[in-house]
This record gives structure tokens, C-alpha cells and sequence, in this order.
């Protein structure tokens, strides 16, 4: 398998795909909400709001944690998250810049 060649894009087109790949699976959206709608960290209570397994979501979590879109603390024995508002605001601004540009663009395609 080839490599990314990563390193011949820009840092923030770098940035922006890895929290869009984050986001790739349907269970990691649902944490997203989940932890948008609680407005709070989140202590475990994130595996009974999924049909998943705990190691599963597990995983989920380390990799949103990974790619910015997720902070963690540790608290005793458990892992508490909320949203990164920065990472959010900041793919919600990227979003929203080429959104603005598309509907500026006078062309006809397709």
C-alpha cells in the first residue's frame, strides 16, 4: 500500500483530515452528539448510550482523542471527556469558509 505523502499538503489540510476521518464512522458521530448535548464532561456514561461494547467505544474515544475533536482527564479510575469547543470551532469554520466560497462561485457544473 502507498503512502499518505501527508507531508506535501498544508498542516491545516492535514488537520482537517484527520478530524474528518475521525468523524468516518457513524458511532463516533453519536459520541459527538451525545457529548455535545450533555455540555459536560462525560464519565462512562458514554458505553450505555451505545449498542457497543466498552472496548469498542473505547477505541472510538482514542481516536476522536487523537485527532483533536475530544479532551480527556483522568479522574481516579475513570477517563472523563468533552468536547475540544477550539477543534470544533475551528473545523466549523473551515466547513463554513468553503461553503461561503462554493455559493460565491458563478459556475455551472454538472
Amino acid at each position: 500500500m502507498g503512502t499518505s505523502k501527508s507531508e506535501h499538503f498544508s498542516e491545516e489540510q492535514n488537520k482537517v483530515a484527520a478530524m474528518m476521518k475521525a468523524l468516518g464512522h457513524p458511532a463516533r458521530i453519536a459520541i459527538l452528539e451525545f457529548l455535545i448535548a450533555a455540555d459536560s464532561c462525560i464519565c462512562g456514561d458514554i458505553v450505555k448510550e451505545l449498542p457497543l461494547a466498552q472496548p469498542t467505544v473505547s477505541q472510538h474515544l482514542k481516536e476522536m482523542k487523537k485527532a483533536g475533536l475530544i479532551k480527556g482527564t483522568i479522574e481516579g479510575t475513570a477517563t472523563c471527556y468533552c468536547i475540544d469547543e477550539t477543534a470544533l470551532a475551528f473545523l466549523s469554520g473551515y466547513l463554513g469558509d468553503h461553503s461561503a466560497r462554493l455559493s460565491q462561485a458563478k459556475t455551472n457544473c454538472c
